[in-house]
């Protein structure tokens, strides 16, 4: 009898605890790193055109807060954000001065979770 009470105590309180952490870190069931990041630069304008794919019910709450710009490793700007312009896909410009040769990094990060790097290489072609 007092196995079965202990048991039974367990058992309620995995599951008591498991609740807590879900209702207390909500973001944690729906944060996601951004799933894809393009680059194009348009050398006749000094363009950067990022478009980042992340996927958000909530783009007030989960979006892509911060959108970082490096120059050969050099920061050239953290833009930061309160929402994200599209739940799946979106596209933001930059003026980013850049020669042959430069390879420019971005980096985009979740408000929530997560982030990703890609890198672009000034004059190299894309495949």
């Amino acid at each position: 009898m007092i196995r079965r009470t202990w048991l039974f105590t367990f058992r309620w309180s995995v599951v008591l605890i498991l609740l807590a952490v879900f209702c207390l870190y909500p973001q944690m069931s729906f944060a996601t790193a951004p799933k894809d990041i393009k680059l194009e630069y348009d050398a006749s304008t000094q363009t950067l055109t990022v478009t980042i794919t992340h996927k958000s019910i909530a783009t007030d709450f989960h979006y892509i807060k911060y959108v970082e710009i490096k120059k050969n490793g050099a920061e050239v700007s953290k833009n930061k954000y309160d929402s994200q312009p599209d739940p799946e896909t979106f596209t933001y410009k930059y003026n980013v001065p850049a020669a042959d040769g430069d390879t420019i990094e971005v980096t985009g990060t979740c408000s929530l979770f997560g982030s990703k790097t890609v890198t672009l290489t000034i004059g190299k072609p894309t495949q």
